[in-house]
């Protein structure tokens, strides 16, 4: 029997998994310039890492101004995102490992992100992941959004898992709030090292505070191995 027998393992994607935010930079950049806003930085970026793509374009509409509705700056956005993502997302190699360890093991997995459904879809595809990550859910199929926590009990639903059962691996302090506000552990693994400080992330059962070039399959999986519900 696995050392893991009973626990379940929910993935953010974006930022956790793959090292998309530069995609996601990207297609904001070319939006918004084409919505009449240039010079959009990764600072600027960076305010919006860890919520989803819907608040993020709803958050851009008064901030700048723009004509267009929330609808179609969403639809930009993801169609732009959608190119890239297909092409060009990298998946971290430690949590590759981790996902096939798992595998491997049997543990109950899945993917709970703010991206759209079909940014889901077409990254897990692209990088290989759909071979083992099959349960997926989209903050577009919730009411709310991270910082709230239903798409991690959504996830927990989708697996037949209580939520006291469930870990969250996350990269960003809307995400480590969402697990702890789901009832979920956590493993933190900033993406930003300026967030590592948040008092989000002081919560997590494990605070990689090095982010992904800390995180290694090994010490996750022996962390989970010691800390089951």
């Amino acid at each position: 029997m696995s050392r893991l027998s009973g626990t379940s393992v929910i993935f953010d994607l974006d930022g956790t998994l793959v090292d998309s935010e530069p995609n996601y930079y990207e297609a904001a950049r070319q939006t918004l310039a084409e919505h009449g806003v240039p010079g959009f930085t990764w600072a600027d970026h960076e305010r919006y890492v860890g919520i989803s793509t819907q608040e993020t374009v709803a958050r851009w509409k008064p901030l700048y101004g723009l004509r267009a509705s929330v609808p179609e700056l969403l639809a930009d956005t993801n169609r732009r995102y959608l190119e890239l993502a297909r092409t060009a997302t990298r998946v971290y190699p430690e949590m590759r490992t981790f996902v096939d360890l798992l595998a491997g093991e049997g543990v109950p997995m899945a993917v709970a992100s703010g991206s759209s459904p079909q940014a889901i879809d077409a990254i897990l595809a692209g990088t290989g992941l759909d071979a083992h990550l099959r349960t997926t859910v989209s903050a577009d199929e919730v009411a709310h959004g991270k910082p709230a926590p239903d798409v991690f009990l959504e996830a927990a639903r989708r697996l037949g898992a209580e939520p006291a059962d469930c870990v969250v691996l996350e990269d960003a302090a809307p995400g480590a709030a969402a697990a702890h506000a789901a009832g979920m552990r956590c493993i933190a693994i900033p993406y930003l090292a300026a967030q590592a400080d948040a008092p989000e992330f002081a919560r997590a059962g494990l605070l990689l505070r090095g982010g992904q070039k800390e995180f290694t399959a090994r010490t996750a999986h022996d962390w989970l191995a010691r800390n089951r519900g």
